[in-house]
């Protein structure tokens, strides 16, 4: 069979595992750093190439199997990854393992210290490095795939909401300055620019999840952990870093042992919906948290230290259900129009002609990648469900508000948000965010779906959580 009739096979592929069935999960991890030289550009932020390694970055792997079902859940320590490479993963782990294309979840964090395993640089792609990825995740799937082993399930939620804050503000009409366009009359100032704050422009996700795995005897065998906060940063240019997504796992994996020789606890830390949510709040910290890296180091020890607290008291059961639901969106490009592209390359053409914005030329570069887009093109979505608990994963950055909705609107008692899952598809900024504009709506391969996206792709997903509160359903 060849790589594309396997996609095709598995795409659509649904299934579910019901009833006392014993469940069987495994847990591995995969070295993702790479060497010297390899990428790390971003069209703004983290130029430049790799130049050494402050901590190792890693694939975290987790499959679970009951009766005939089998899934797998892959959290990788990269900025963002496409989906080209997680589609050829994809396709290594199913030739391996048998474990369906459509049964598999694979995400980034979102750490801004790593290469972005997609084509949004300012230097080619290192192809060499995207398929050390695409080899790396399928061999932590592999091995955790062979580390199953009888086990049962808790979940945990708590609420920490001095840790996040929304880092878009809505502002004072007329007060926001122009946009890299030269265009006046946004309400939002973000990542960049100036205006007359009136308040936040969305709310925040203050839920951190967990999902704990566990032996039969009770020894521990993974925990996943969820929080939306975009990242913690605090790096120094040029050194590799998990961010306080790795400093997480690593506390997790320090403090829980396994006690299966060869298969080591394995702590997982992903990102849940934070496409408009910046780093953690400016609070107070242990004097020892001052300088680059030591404010990820205390937040994500700190996580790992509530996590610990939380699960110590779980109940750890056998779901009744495993079950999946995928499909397909196909919407549209907001490519741009013949005087955006005019603009463009007048100046680009120009390198001493004034520009309105200190990015102004970068956007003019990315109006000219969109316009080489196509004008539609699929966003793929997913559902898994673990009992009492489901994960949603789509590959955009998810504002909070999303996932807000989403939880709030879901069948299910737990519902976690996993975003730049499966590939990448930029921001996910709603209708109003839009009319307010802003950083992350700009146009732009980081900011390209059509703007009714987030209202379609939200429908989408309660649609999949509902069919698989109700297995029975066909696909």
């Amino acid at each position: 069979m060849t790589r594309l009739a396997i996609l095709l096979t598995t795409l659509m592929f649904s299934a579910t595992a019901r009833g006392e069935e014993t469940l069987f999960a495994g847990a591995a991890t995969a070295d993702l750093t790479p060497g010297e030289g390899v990428s790390l550009d971003g069209p703004i932020s983290k130029p430049g190439p790799a130049l050494g390694v402050h901590d190792p970055l890693k694939s975290r792997a987790i499959v679970l199997r009951q009766a005939d079902t089998k899934v797998l859940i892959v959290i990788n320590d990269l900025c963002m990854v496409d989906r080209e490479v997680f589609d050829a993963a994809k396709t290594l782990v199913f030739e391996t393992t048998g474990i369906p294309v459509a049964h598999q979840l694979l995400a980034a964090t979102h750490t801004h210290a790593a290469p972005r395993v997609s084509r949004i640089s300012t230097r080619p792609p290192d192809e060499q490095y995207r398929t050390f990825v695409a080899e790396r995740i399928a061999d932590a799937a592999a091995r955790a795939n062979e580390n199953l082993a009888p086990a049962k399930i808790g979940i945990a939620t708590f609420e920490l909401p001095n840790l996040a804050a929304c880092r878009r503000s809505l502002c004072k009409p007329g007060t926001v300055a122009v946009n890299p366009y030269g265009e006046r009359g946004e309400r939002v100032k973000s990542v960049a620019g100036k205006g007359e704050v009136l308040r936040p422009a969305g709310p925040v996700d203050p839920e951190f999840s967990l999902l704990s795995i566990r032996h039969i005897d009770g020894s521990p065998l993974a925990v996943l952990g969820n929080f939306s906060v975009h990242y913690c940063g605090g790096y120094e240019r040029g050194l590799v870093s998990a961010d306080y997504f790795g400093y997480y796992a690593r506390r997790l994996e320090s403090r829980l042992k396994s006690n299966r020789p060869g298969q080591p606890f394995v702590g997982i830390m992903s990102n849940a919906t934070s496409g408009d949510i910046g780093s953690f709040r400016r609070i107070e910290t242990p004097k020892q948290s001052s300088g680059a890296w030591s404010r990820m180091e205390y937040f994500g020890s700190f996580l790992a230290d509530r996590t610990l607290q939380e699960s110590d008291k779980l109940q750890h059961s056998t779901p009744q259900v495993l079950a999946v639901r995928t499909s397909e969106l196909l919407l549209k490009v907001r490519k741009p129009d013949r005087a955006r592209v005019q603009w463009a390359r007048t100046l680009l053409d120009d390198p001493k002609r004034d520009a309105p914005h200190r990015w102004s030329r970068i956007y003019a570069q990315e109006t000219l990648h969109l316009k080489k887009f196509p004008d539609r093109y699929a966003v793929p979505l997913q559902v898994i469900r673990i009992g009492d608990v489901a994960l949603t994963a789509a590959p955009c950055e998810v504002f909070a508000e999303t996932g807000l909705k989403l939880k709030a609107e879901s069948p299910f008692e737990h519902t976690v948000n996993l975003e730049l899952a499966n590939g990448y598809s930029g921001y996910l900024p709603d209708r109003q965010q839009h009319a307010w504009g802003g950083y992350e709506t700009w146009p732009a391969r980081s900011s390209h779906l059509e703007v009714d996206a987030e209202q379609k792709i939200r429908k989408e997903l309660l649609r999949l959580l509902k069919q698989a509160y109700q297995p029975g359903t066909v696909q």
